[in-house]
């Protein structure tokens, strides 16, 4: 058996594994983006506390046009956030140009609204939490910055307290 064969042998149970994982559903593959997510939807009742204080999520942006990405969540207080730091990423400018997103964790969508955070205090709080986690570039050292609270549709502007 050549390399070339064996590369491929290999590669197929891995693109198998990740089938099996994302269970074959709409929306991204890993670090592929996808387009509409799929799966049963539900309210926020109660906020985000059944939640881990970080994780990954998928995020469908741009309603007219679907495109989703996988990406990491915070939960602050009372509020989820996402982040695509100093990088005015596909999905952060969909979000700028629309705000309505749909937000799929645990196979779960939630119908929600992106609103960018510019207060520096927010950004700070915020800042905290995601560099406890995984990640350690604090937001609040970029000069500008695309971290977006995701609220319920229905849910007035908040000031992030």
């Amino acid at each position: 058996m050549n390399a070339r064969h064996g590369t491929r042998r290999r590669g197929l149970p891995v693109l198998v594994g990740i089938l099996l994982v994302t269970g074959c559903s709409g929306g991204p593959l890993g670090p592929i983006p996808g387009g509409p997510l799929d799966g049963p939807t539900a309210p926020v009742d109660g906020g985000w506390s059944h939640l881990d204080a970080a994780g990954i999520a998928e995020i469908e942006t741009d309603p007219s046009d679907p495109y989703s990405v996988t990406i990491a969540y915070n939960v602050v207080g009372d509020h989820i956030y996402v982040n695509a730091g100093n990088t005015k990423k596909r999905w952060a400018a969909n979000i700028v140009q629309e705000p309505n997103v749909r937000l799929r964790i645990d196979g779960t969508i939630y119908e929600l609204r992106g609103a960018r955070v510019e207060d520096r205090a927010e950004l700070a709080r915020f800042g905290e939490a995601w560099t406890q986690g995984w990640f350690r570039r604090d937001p609040t050292q970029f000069e500008e910055v695309y971290v977006f609270r995701l609220e319920p549709r229905s849910a007035t502007a908040s000031d992030g307290d």
